[in-house]
C-alpha cells in the first residue's frame, strides 16, 4: 500500500478479554497520523454467547463453530457501523480484525485469537488484516500490548510524558515521552508499554457469580464493600509484578479462588482496589514520572476503581477529556494497525513487547 496524502478509511474491530461484546470504529489514517475520527459502534454479547466465549477461553466446546459464529457477529457489527456512518464497503480500505483471544501464554510463545479473516473478507467485501500478535511472538515479543503506537500517534503533540491506561479484561499502560529530539514523528517518541495485571476480568467474573450481572454495574458492589488489604498485599507478591517489562498476562493467570470467604461486596471492593494497586506497582518501571494519567476501556466506568486510582495518582482523567473515544479506542487502534500492516510499518517495538526489533505483522485476506 502506498502512503496516501490524506489517509484512507479503515475499520477496526475489537472483542476484548472482558467478554463484553464487539467494538467497531472507523478512522481516516495513513498509519502514521490520524486525520479524522469516524463513527463507532458497540454490539454487546448476549448472555448465551458470552457464556459460549467463556467456555472457549477455557478450552471447551466446538472451537471451529465458535470461531465461525464469532466472525459472523463481527460481520454484522461491520454492517451496522457502515450503515450508521452512511458508507458502503467500497469506501473502506481495510478492516483490522483482532478476533477473540482464547489463549495467551507469552512465556511459552503461544497466543491464539479466534476469528476467520477469510470469511470476514468474503462476507464484507473489504480486505482484512488479522492475526496481529503471532509475528511479534515469533520475533521474541510477548504479543501484547499492541495499542501503544496508536496511543502515541494521538498523543505526540501533547506535553509529555503522559500515561495512557487501558482497563479492559487485562490492564495495560503506555508511557509516552519525548527524548532530546523534539520531533513529533511517531517513531522518534519514547514509548514504553506493558500489562500491569488484571483489569475487569476478575471483577466481572466475581460480579457474575454474585449477582448474575456480567459486570459490577456502576461499581455498586465494590462501593458497598471493604477492602481486604492483607489479601491485596499477598496477591502483589506474585512474581509477575517483580518481572521487568515488557510483559504480558493471560486472562486466566489470576483466579478468584483467593477471595474465598469474602462477602460479595468485600470481594468486589478488594478486586477494584487490587486493579489499582497492580497499576501502582508498575510505576517503578517508568523511565520518568508522568503527572497525567488518561484512562480508557470499560474499567473507567467503575467509580470504585477510579477512586482507587485517584487515591494513588493525583491527575487521573478519562480519555474523553482529550476528545478520544474511550469505548472505541482499541477498535480504532486495530484500524490504525491494519493500515500500518499494509504499509509494512512496525506494529510493536522492543520497548512495548520485547520483540528483538521494531516488527510489523498481521495476515492479509483479500476480499
Amino acid at each position: 500500500m502506498d502512503k496516501e496524502e490524506n489517509g484512507v478509511w479503515a475499520l477496526g474491530l475489537m472483542s476484548g478479554t472482558s467478554l463484553d461484546g464487539i467494538d467497531a470504529a472507523l478512522i481516516k489514517t495513513d498509519g502514521e497520523q490520524v486525520f479524522e475520527f469516524g463513527a463507532w459502534h458497540t454490539e454487546p454479547y448476549d448472555d448465551a454467547f458470552r457464556n459460549r466465549m467463556r467456555e472457549a477461553v477455557h478450552g471447551r466446546g466446538d472451537m471451529l463453530a465458535a470461531e465461525r459464529d464469532l466472525t459472523l457477529r463481527h460481520v454484522e457489527a461491520v454492517r451496522a457501523l457502515l450503515k450508521q456512518a452512511d458508507l458502503s464497503h467500497k469506501d473502506v480500505h481495510v478492516i483490522g480484525f483482532h478476533g477473540q483471544t482464547v489463549m495467551h501464554r507469552p512465556a511459552e510463545h503461544l497466543t491464539w485469537q479466534i476469528g476467520n479473516g477469510a470469511l470476514m473478507a468474503d462476507k464484507t467485501g473489504i480486505d482484512v488484516v488479522c492475526d496481529f500478535r503471532r509475528r511479534d511472538m515469533a520475533s521474541g515479543g510477548v504479543g501484547a500490548p499492541l495499542v501503544p503506537l496508536y496511543h502515541a500517534a494521538l498523543a505526540r503533540h501533547m506535553h509529555l510524558p503522559i500515561v495512557v491506561l487501558n482497563i479492559g479484561g487485562i490492564a495495560n499502560v503506555t508511557w509516552i515521552g519525548r527524548s532530546e529530539n523534539v520531533s513529533h514523528d511517531l517513531m522518534d517518541l519514547d514509548i514504553m508499554a506493558f500489562d500491569t495485571g488484571p483489569g475487569n476480568v476478575m471483577l466481572n467474573e466475581w460480579a457474575l457469580k454474585a449477582t448474575g450481572n456480567p459486570c459490577d454495574v456502576d461499581g455498586k458492589l465494590a462501593l458497598a464493600g471493604k477492602v481486604d488489604q492483607p489479601l491485596i498485599d499477598r496477591m502483589l507478591k506474585d512474581e509477575f509484578f517483580d518481572k521487568h517489562p515488557p510483559k504480558s498476562l493471560d486472562r486466566n493467570y489470576f483466579t478468584n479462588d483467593v477471595l474465598e470467604g469474602l462477602s460479595k461486596e468485600d470481594g468486589a471492593a478488594t478486586l477494584a482496589d487490587f486493579m489499582a494497586a497492580a497499576v501502582e506497582k508498575g510505576v517503578q518501571y517508568f523511565p520518568l514520572p508522568a503527572t497525567q494519567w488518561f484512562v480508557s476501556g470499560g474499567g473507567r466506568h467503575n467509580p470504585a476503581f477510579m477512586a482507587a486510582l485517584r487515591k494513588r495518582f493525583l491527575q487521573v482523567y478519562a480519555v474523553e477529556s482529550l476528545g478520544w473515544v474511550g469505548d472505541g479506542l482499541e477498535a480504532q487502534a486495530f484500524a490504525f494497525l491494519a493500515v500500518r500492516s499494509l504499509r509494512k510499518l512496525p506494529l510493536s517495538l522492543p520497548t512495548t513487547t520485547g520483540a528483538i526489533k521494531a516488527i510489523t505483522g498481521g495476515a492479509l485476506y483479500r476480499a
